[in-house]
C-alpha cells in the first residue's frame, strides 16, 4: 500500500473517531470519561496552586529568624504605645469634664473670683482629712479662702507656701462651719468627726428638723460665705430633756476621690473672736 493511501485511510479513521465521539458525547456516554479527566485536572491545578503560594510566602516572609524577631518586636512597642496614647486621651476627657463641671458652679455665683487647682497630695491617715493643692502664694493664695468644687464646700486653706497649699477638709474633727438647714432655716454649727462624719450641733429644740433637708453655710462667724451647699440631713437625735438637738450631715463630695476644686480668692475671712471677746 502506498503512503498516500495509508495517510487517507488514518485521517478517514481518525474522522470517524471524531464524529462517533461528538456522538457518544451528545448521548451522554462519555460522562463518567469526562468526570474522571476533569478530576484529574482539578487535582493538578490544585497541586500547582498550594506550590505557588508556598514559594510566595517563602519569598516574601522575613529572610531570617532575627528580622522576624525585630519586627514583632516594633509591633510591640507601637501597640504599647497606642495603649499609653489611650490612657493619655482618657485622663485628658476626664479633666476636661471637671473642668466643665468645675465651670457650671463657677457661674453660679459670678461674685466669686475663683482659682483652680489640683490635688496632688493626701492625707495619709485612715481618714482623710486634708488634702494638698498645687497652687501657693504665687498664684494669691491666702490662709482661710475657702475651698469649692462643682457639688458645694470641701474645705478651706489653712497653711500656705509658695506654690502649694494645705486644704483642711470639712471633716476635719478641728474643722467648725457654721451652717444652716436650709427648709426650716435651723442654724448650729458643724463640726467634723475622726469618723469622716460631719455632726451639726447647737440646733435649737424649737424647730423641727427632717431627714433630707439641704444644710448650707450660714454666714455667721466671718469664716464662709453664705449659702454654700455642704449636704443634707441623714439623721436627726432629739431628746426632750437636752437643751439642744443634733444632726448627722452627709457630705455632698466623696472627698476621697477629689482631683480638682477651686478656691475662692477673693474672699476675706473676718475674725470676730476678739470683739466677742470684749463684749464678754
Amino acid at each position: 500500500m502506498s503512503n498516500s493511501k495509508r495517510r487517507l485511510l488514518i485521517a478517514s479513521a481518525l474522522f470517524a473517531a471524531a464524529i462517533g465521539l461528538v456522538l457518544l458525547g451528545q448521548a451522554g456516554m462519555l460522562a463518567p470519561v469526562q468526570d474522571l479527566a476533569q478530576r484529574a485536572v482539578t487535582g493538578v491545578q490544585r497541586s500547582i496552586s498550594t506550590a505557588f503560594f508556598t514559594l510566595r510566602d517563602f519569598l516574601t516572609a522575613p529572610r531570617n529568624l532575627q528580622e522576624l524577631i525585630q519586627t514583632n518586636s516594633q509591633l510591640e512597642e507601637r501597640v504599647a504605645q497606642l495603649e499609653a496614647e489611650v490612657v493619655t486621651l482618657r485622663d485628658q476627657a476626664a479633666e476636661v469634664d471637671q473642668l466643665k463641671a468645675l465651670l457650671g458652679a463657677a457661674r453660679e455665683a459670678p461674685e466669686n473670683r475663683y482659682l483652680a487647682a489640683q490635688v496632688i497630695g493626701r492625707d495619709t491617715s485612715p481618714f482623710l482629712h486634708y488634702l494638698i493643692l498645687d497652687q501657693g502664694s504665687i498664684a494669691g493664695v491666702r490662709r482661710g479662702m475657702p475651698v469649692v468644687n462643682e457639688k458645694g464646700l470641701v474645705g478651706r486653706i489653712t497653711e500656705v507656701s509658695a506654690s502649694a497649699s494645705k486644704l483642711q477638709l470639712i471633716t476635719d474633727p478641728d474643722s467648725v462651719i457654721n451652717a444652716r438647714i436650709q427648709e426650716s432655716r435651723a442654724e448650729g454649727i458643724l463640726v467634723g468627726r475622726a469618723t469622716g462624719e460631719l455632726e451639726m450641733i447647737y440646733v435649737s429644740q424649737d424647730i423641727k428638723v427632717t431627714v433630707g433637708e439641704i444644710v448650707v453655710t450660714s454666714g455667721l462667724g466671718g469664716g464662709f460665705p453664705p449659702e454654700i451647699l455642704i449636704g443634707r440631713v441623714v439623721s436627726v437625735h432629739r431628746r426632750d430633756y437636752e437643751l439642744y438637738q443634733t444632726a448627722i450631715i452627709e457630705p455632698r463630695s466623696d472627698f476621697s476621690r477629689l482631683e480638682m476644686v477651686l478656691i475662692i480668692t477673693n474672699f476675706e475671712p473676718v475674725l470676730i473672736d476678739p470683739l466677742l471677746e470684749r463684749a464678754r
